[in-house]
């Protein structure tokens, strides 16, 4: 669910979508949803100011019949091109790692119109991209959903890079007919993105969730930028289109607002591998299977996981010594139920296996797993999701994961080591923490730029210590009731927009250092993960 401003409370826990009564939303899965607003409000006649315009993009060309019912098309290249494509400039360039990060990199940016053959170039040098990849074509069509949105027409590129050298700093361009990012005129558009290391080898990786477009959202781009990461983690809740989810006449969805995240992130993006997974407002009916077309169409993950289509955010990659797995909470969510379930348990089943395969690999020293909703959060609005903890808490224990990253709760905070989700040492800022034998740490990273939440008390974290020994809170249960708890795991929290920054170092005593930092730049906390060989 969307924040609500600092200090105004819990927010409602249903999840209705544009233009379904709240009550029968509440009641309804995503592919229902999907099928309401595509078929029901339809006949209706609440989309009829949108026919007109669907049928003209449709006689050009751009669409086929299945893209005017909401999902994402994949057009063959050359699209039809409605204007010179010398008039049109590329944005929104935002990279991610195939399933190999040493050889694979996976370039997606937009276009605001049709153009013909859309490409991508790539080489060593800035001057010399001589290598040349067509591009994907995957359309988006949101239809008129009031009279202040208009119907939206997104042309969303892809391009594929395989067979790449490891630990290599490449130059690429984005392009089409009348736009070659090879000639100086647009040599400004080229970037640059680094494949993976064939050995391990010191590195940073970045994460938060819940970010939105926003100033704050953009200073915590430029701030993530400044850490030179290797990759970032967003862990949901990525654009926040689908806006306050609470369900009242103002609750519309505005495809365009991807336009302006795309363009806000592209600083980032551009050079850094931007590697998402999906929360709850990432769930947009408009868009089938189960809400994810929208997300088919605008990234380009690894697609290892139980099923990439269905359940895009639900993946894995290893970066060096680190092993990380994006996993789909709407799936076990007692909170909010759209899609819950919505798996059969096969990514619960994929889960138990990969992570037994990444701890019998070699070369991995540590497992970091990342999703949206809280295993463990205190805050007002959402708290901790026990959907999340039945399902997922004994296998993180079972196969000893080593940091847990999640979202939702806007704010940052963190949790002593834990076991059996009981604190099993305790970790103030600046300790450090084996977890195969001491427990494992979970962080709560969801101050990326939306609106703060707030805790039921005070915070403390590193220079503002207020440490209790009890915090009141509760936990969502499977029949959707909040059950109170009274907890001693809430060791560190910071009201304020913020990340985490992770500096891994291999070796003999491998250790990831982790670091949260507030917009401004102050360090917030600090602590030490390690392993000890042969665990």
């Amino acid at each position: 669910m969307t924040g609500t401003s600092r200090g105004a409370g819990p927010l409602p826990s249903h999840t209705p979508r544009v233009g379904i009564p709240e009550r029968l939303a509440a009641r309804m899965s995503m592919p229902e949803q999907h099928e309401y607003l595509r078929t029901k409000l339809t006949r209706r006649g609440l989309l009829r100011s949108s026919a007109a315009t669907a049928g003209v993009i449709a006689g050009s060309g751009l669409l086929s019949g299945s893209a005017q019912a909401g999902s994402p098309v994949l057009l063959p290249s050359p699209a039809a091109a409605a204007v010179d494509g010398s008039m049109v400039a590329p944005f929104g360039r935002h990279l991610a790692f195939g399933a190999d990060p040493r050889s694979q990199m996976r370039v997606g940016w937009q276009v605001p119109l049709a153009v013909r053959r859309p490409y991508l170039r790539v080489g060593l040098k800035p001057w010399d991209l001589g290598r040349k990849v067509e591009a994907e074509v995957r359309d988006l069509h949101t239809p008129s959903l009031s009279a202040k949105l208009p119907a939206v027409q997104q042309f969303y590129l892809h391009a594929a890079l395989d067979g790449l050298r490891p630990g290599t700093t490449y130059y690429y361009g984005v392009g089409h007919d009348g736009f070659d990012p090879a000639d100086p005129r647009h040599f400004s558009t080229v970037g640059t993105f680094r494949t993976a290391p064939a050995r391990a080898e010191p590195f940073v990786f970045t994460a938060f969730g819940d970010q939105g477009v926003s100033y704050d959202a953009l200073a915590n781009d430029q701030l993530i930028l400044g850490q030179n990461p290797a990759f970032h983690l967003h862990a949901g809740d990525i654009c926040y289109a689908d806006s306050d989810g609470q369900g009242t006449e103002h609750d519309t969805y505005d495809a365009r607002v991807w336009d302006q995240f795309l363009a806000q992130t592209e600083s980032v993006a551009k050079s850094v591998p931007w590697m998402v997974t999906t929360g709850n407002h990432d769930m947009e009916a408009w868009y089938s299977p189960h809400g994810y077309g929208g997300q088919n169409a605008r990234w380009t993950l690894p697609g290892n996981g139980p099923d990439a289509r269905n359940a895009p955010g639900v993946y894995s990659f290893t970066y060096g010594n680190v092993a990380v797995v994006a996993l789909d909470a709407n799936d076990v969510s007692y909170e909010i139920p759209a899609n819950q379930g919505y798996t059969g348990g096969a990514q619960t089943r994929w889960l138990d296996r990969r992570l037994g395969e990444l701890r019998a690999a070699d070369g991995i020293d540590f497992v970091v797993v990342f999703f949206h909703h809280c295993a463990f959060s205190t805050t007002s609005s959402h708290a901790s999701d026990g959907g999340v903890r039945d399902a997922w808490l004994p296998l993180f224990d079972k196969h000893r994961v080593d940091l847990v990253v999640n979202g939702h709760n806007h704010v940052y905070e963190r949790t002593d080591a834990l076991r059996s989700g009981r604190v099993a040492k305790k970790v103030p800022p600046g300790e450090s923490v084996d977890a195969a034998r001491e427990g494992i740490v979970y962080v709560t990273a969801g101050g990326a730029g939306k609106a703060l939440y707030d805790f039921p008390v005070p915070d403390s974290y590193e220079g503002h210590e207020h440490h209790l020994d009890e915090v009141e809170t509760y936990h969502w249960t499977k029949d959707r009731t909040k059950a109170k708890d009274t907890v001693a795991w809430s060791r560190v929290r910071y009201t304020g927009f913020s990340f985490i920054a992770v500096a891994v170092e291999p070796g003999r005593h491998p250790r990831m250092k982790v670091t949260a930092l507030a917009e401004s730049g102050e360090r917030v906390d600090h602590f030490e993960v390690t392993r000890s060989r042969g665990r």
